[in-house]
């Protein structure tokens, strides 16, 4: 990727002052939050057939792969395949957080210990500028949308950047400390975050208010929503627990060996929720989990390869090409990362519909392998790739026009009560 020397700095916008004060939790809180109503869109964009990976490390480099699978025509299997785009030095320390706009965004966005924010073109592969407005070390970056970046950094904030003039359209303070980990709901109005101070704290989206905290008795290191948002995790040293909507703890998992990474995942073959975690122990354990609420979730499978530590998981739906007529028409492929120096992909496909709890646990091989050769890596996003259909492009260029009513149809809820809140803060 080609750099640019300067550095832009975030336009603040003029936000309400923060209420400092810690609210109490309320059990109905987020139910009423995320059931509102705003009707939710029905997304029907075509799957990506492609993919890219960047993957940044302990050394500041950062990674750039492009990814894709095609049909083996010898067996009827699937082939992935990865090529290196692009390794640089991104900042002047490591990079600590990774995440690319979803749904065919060309935005990327880096974190570092050096406080920065960098913003970069991934389809014409350069630097946009820095957003400066944290003051301590980057520890997560998260894209809701297309149209907004969430930032969680050491000096105990969130910040929501608008993805377009990259102005800062809210502040969120409250944690005593640094935040370890920010999950937004499948709704977009609501999210989680846990900190060095011990809180879980509850955040309004919307309004850009925290709307209410616990007192967990433990560092939460990272913080996940499950695909439907009927639950949540927090994890901690080797402990997942698992708490309903309204914060009522159902299980602790104690898993084996020191956890780094959590995430949800549905499942391509047969029905139901899998919760992906990624350890010291160089596996990435899979558990599934029961219809049943109260029945603990348990390993089903491993996926293997690595030779050190697992640190960061991402995951994507992926359009197949079609071998025959009743061939899978997609899939969902698990990128890692790990202190070994080695980026890998695998086929959730592998996972047969009948590996439940019970079963002996199914060890699953990577499909396609980037070793960087020693580098220390730290955290991953994949990024869309070519769209199964183009519906959307004239003579290979996306139509501008279609992009923008889209980034301002993703706006429409989010700047509506924005507004709702300074007309109810100045009444």
């Amino acid at each position: 990727m080609a750099t640019r020397t300067s550095i832009k700095r975030a336009r603040l916008a003029s936000s309400p002052k923060e209420n400092k004060k810690v609210l109490p939790r309320s059990d109905h809180l987020l139910v009423s939050s995320t059931k509102g109503k705003q009707k939710t869109k029905q997304s029907t964009k075509p799957l990506p057939t492609s993919f890219k990976i960047v993957a940044g490390s302990y050394e500041r480099l950062l990674y750039g792969l492009d990814g894709s699978v095609s049909l083996n025509e010898t067996n009827d299997s699937y082939k992935f395949e990865l090529r290196p785009t692009f390794i640089f030095p991104a900042h002047v320390s490591c990079i600590k957080a990774v995440a690319a706009s979803p749904n065919g965004g060309k935005w990327l966005a880096t974190g570092s210990a050096d406080e920065v924010i960098k913003v970069w073109d991934l389809r014409r592969k350069k630097e946009i500028g820095g957003l400066l407005h944290h003051e301590g070390s980057i520890t997560q970056l998260h894209f809701p949308s297309r149209s907004h970046l969430l930032s969680a950094s050491e000096d105990g904030t969130l910040c929501l950047f608008h993805a377009r003039d990259w102005v800062v359209l809210r502040t969120l303070k409250g944690h005593k400390g640094r935040v370890n980990s920010v999950a937004v709901h499948p709704s977009n109005k609501v999210a989680l975050s846990v900190g060095k101070d011990n809180t879980l704290r509850m955040w309004d989206l919307m309004r850009g208010k925290g709307s209410a905290s616990t007192k967990l008795g433990k560092e939460g290191e990272v913080v996940r929503w499950s695909t439907t948002g009927s639950s949540f995790v927090v994890q901690s040293q080797n402990t997942i627990d698992v708490f309903t909507v309204d914060m009522v703890l159902r299980h602790t998992i104690t898993h084996p060996s020191r956890i780094h990474t959590v995430r949800f995942s549905n499942r391509v073959n047969g029905s139901g929720e899998l919760l992906l975690v990624g350890a010291e122990d160089k596996k990435l354990s899979i558990y599934d989990i029961p219809d049943d609420p109260e029945n603990l979730p348990t390993v089903i499978a491993e996926m293997t390869g690595h030779s050190n530590r697992v640190k960061e998981i991402e995951i994507l739906p992926l359009a197949l090409p079609r071998s025959k007529a009743n061939a899978p028409t997609s899939t969902i492929i698990l990128c890692t990362v790990s202190s070994d120096g080695k980026i890998h992909v695998y086929d959730l496909a592998s996972l047969p519909a009948d590996q439940k709890t019970g079963s002996e646990v199914l060890q699953i091989s990577p499909v396609a392998e980037y070793d960087t050769k020693g580098t220390r890596l730290t955290c991953v996003t994949i990024a869309d790739g070519e769209a199964l259909e183009h519906a959307k492009s004239v003579n290979g260029k996306r139509k501008r026009g279609d992009e923008d009513s889209e980034q301002e149809d993703e706006d429409e809820g989010w700047g509506a009560h924005e507004r709702e809140a300074e007309d109810d803060e100045s009444g």
